[in-house]
C-alpha cells in the first residue's frame, strides 16, 4: 500500500469519492443485516423472541458508546500519524487502543454475564420473556470483546485511508450471521436447535471469522496495519497515548448516550398519540436512517482526510476538505432527499400496510426530510474540528441542540400542532445544530493554531 496520505493525492474529489463508496456500502450492509436477523428471529421463533432480543438494544447502545468513543479517538491519531508517514506511531496508537479494548471488553464480558439477570430486572424486562432474554444477553456479553476488537480494527483501517477492507470484513461477518442464524434456529444439517441464542452464537462465529480473515489478508497484502510481531508487541499500556485517546473519545460516547436518552423521551411523546403514531414514527425513522448514511459517511471521511492533512503538515488543505465534504453532502444526501420526496408513498409501504398510517408517515417524512442536509453539514463541521483534537465544544453544541432545542421544542410544538409538531422540532434542531457548529467552526476554530497530537 502506497505510503501517501489520501489528502495529498492529486484529485481530492476522486479520492474522496473512492474512499466514500465502500464506507456507505458498509453502513447499509450492517443496517440490512440487523433487519434481516430480526426477521429470522420473528418468523422462526415468534413475537416473544423479538421482545427478548429487543431488550438487549439499550445495553448494546451503552457498550457501543464505549467502543465508538475509543475508535473515534484512535482514528484521529492514526490519521495524523499516517499523514506524517510515521508507521511506528501508528502501531503504538493501535496497540494502546487494542489494550484498552481488551481490558474493557473482558471486564464487561465477565461482569455482564454474572450480573445479566440483575441488569435485565433493572431495565424492567417482562417476566414472560426473561427466560429468553437472559441466555441471549449472556451470550452476547460473553462475545462482546470480539465485537469490540472487530469494530476498533475496522475503524483504525479507515484512519489510514482503507475503507475497502472494512467493507469485505463487514460482508464476511454479516454473511456468516445470515447463514448460521437460521441453521441454528431450525437445526438444519444435523445441528442442534439453539433457539434464542442462535443469533448470539452466529455473531461470535462471524466475528471470529472476520478477525482470522483480517489477520491473513492484511499480512498477505503487506498492509501497514497487519497484525505482525511488531504490532503485537505494541499491545500494552501506554499512558500518554491512552490519555489522548480517551480525551478525544469520551465526548463522543457522552454525545451518543445523550442522543439515546433524548430519543427515549421523544418516543414517549410519540406514544401518547397511539399505536398508529408509533408505527408511523418507526417507519419514518427507518427511512431517515438510510438517508443519513451518506451524510454520516461523508463526515467520517472528512475527519480522516482532515487528520491526515494535519499529520502531513498541510493545514492549508483543511478548507478544501471541508468544502469538498459539504458539496458532496449536498449532492449525495440531496439526491436521496429528493428521491425520498418523490417516492415517499412507496417507501412507507415497505413498512406499513394501513393506508391511514401510510399517509401519516408521508406527512411526517415531508416535514423533516429536507433538514437532513443540515444534519449532514453539522456532522462535517464537527468531524473536521475533531480531526485536530477539538472535541469538547462540538460535543457541548450537540448536547445543547438536543437538550435545549429538540426536546423542549418537541414538547411545546406538540402542544401547538400535535404529532406533527414533534417533527418540526427535529427539523429545527438539525438546522440550529448546523448553524451553531458552522459558526464556531468559521469564527473561532479556524483562527486557532492547529498542532499535531502525535
Amino acid at each position: 500500500m502506497a505510503q501517501q496520505a489520501l489528502v495529498n493525492q492529486n484529485n481530492l474529489w476522486k479520492t474522496f469519492f473512492i474512499f466514500l463508496l465502500p464506507l456507505i456500502a458498509t453502513n447499509i450492509l450492517q443496517s440490512l443485516s440487523g433487519t434481516i436477523n430480526t426477521i429470522f428471529v420473528g418468523q422462526m421463533l415468534g413475537v416473544k423472541a423479538i421482545a427478548a432480543v429487543a431488550v438487549f438494544f439499550p445495553i448494546l447502545f451503552c457498550l457501543m458508546a464505549f467502543v465508538i468513543g475509543l475508535s473515534a479517538g484512535s482514528t484521529v491519531l492514526i490519521g495524523q500519524a499516517w499523514g506524517a508517514k510515521n508507521v511506528d506511531k501508528i502501531r503504538d496508537v493501535v496497540g494502546s487502543t487494542l489494550f484498552m479494548t481488551l481490558i474493557g471488553g473482558s471486564i464487561i464480558a465477565i461482569f455482564g454475564v454474572i450480573f445479566a439477570e440483575k441488569i435485565l430486572l433493572g431495565l424492567g424486562t417482562d417476566p414472560d420473556v426473561m427466560h429468553l432474554s437472559l441466555p441471549y444477553v449472556q451470550w452476547m456479553l460473553a462475545g462482546s470483546p470480539l465485537i469490540f476488537i472487530y469494530i476498533i480494527y475496522t475503524s483504525i483501517l479507515r484512519g489510514v485511508g482503507d475503507s475497502t477492507t472494512p467493507l469485505f470484513a463487514s460482508a464476511l461477518t454479516i454473511g456468516v450471521g445470515l447463514i448460521v442464524t437460521p441453521i441454528l434456529i431450525a437445526g438444519y444439517f444435523g445441528f442442534p436447535q439453539m433457539g434464542i441464542i442462535s443469533p448470539a452464537i452466529a455473531s461470535i462465529l462471524g466475528n471470529c471469522a472476520v478477525l482470522i480473515y483480517l489477520m491473513i489478508y492484511l499480512n498477505y497484502k503487506d498492509h501497514p496495519l497487519r497484525p505482525n510481531t511488531a504490532m503485537l508487541k505494541s499491545i500494552r499500556h501506554q499512558p500518554a497515548l491512552s490519555k489522548i485517546i480517551l480525551r478525544l473519545g469520551i465526548p463522543t460516547g457522552i454525545q451518543m448516550v445523550t442522543t439515546s436518552v433524548a430519543g427515549l423521551v421523544i418516543v414517549g411523546l410519540v406514544n401518547r398519540y397511539g399505536a398508529e403514531a408509533t408505527a408511523a414514527y418507526g417507519a419514518v425513522n427507518q427511512v431517515l436512517n438510510y438517508i443519513q448514511f451518506p451524510a454520516l459517511s461523508i463526515a467520517i471521511a472528512a475527519s480522516v482526510f482532515g487528520a491526515q492533512a494535519i499529520g502531513a503538515g498541510r493545514e492549508d488543505l483543511l478548507n478544501k476538505v471541508t468544502r469538498t465534504a459539504l458539496i458532496m453532502n449536498i449532492l449525495f444526501t440531496g439526491c436521496l432527499v429528493v428521491l425520498a420526496y418523490l417516492f415517499s408513498k412507496y417507501l412507507m409501504a415497505l413498512f406499513i400496510t394501513d393506508e391511514h398510517v401510510m399517509e401519516l408517515g408521508q406527512q411526517l417524512l415531508f416535514i423533516v426530510l429536507w433538514s437532513i442536509l443540515f444534519f449532514g453539514a453539522s456532522a462535517i463541521f464537527a468531524s473536521i474540528m475533531r480531526s485536530s483534537g477539538t472535541v469538547t465544544v462540538p460535543m457541548i453544541i450537540n448536547i445543547f441542540a438536543i437538550l435545549c432545542i429538540e426536546v423542549p421544542c418537541a414538547y411545546l410544538f406538540s402542544q401547538w400542532w400535535g404529532l406533527h409538531g414533534i417533527w418540526y422540532a427535529y427539523a429545527l434542531a438539525f438546522v440550529s445544530l448546523a448553524v451553531l457548529q458552522g459558526t464556531y467552526y468559521q469564527f473561532i476554530w479556524k483562527k486557532k493554531t492547529i498542532q499535531k497530537l502525535v
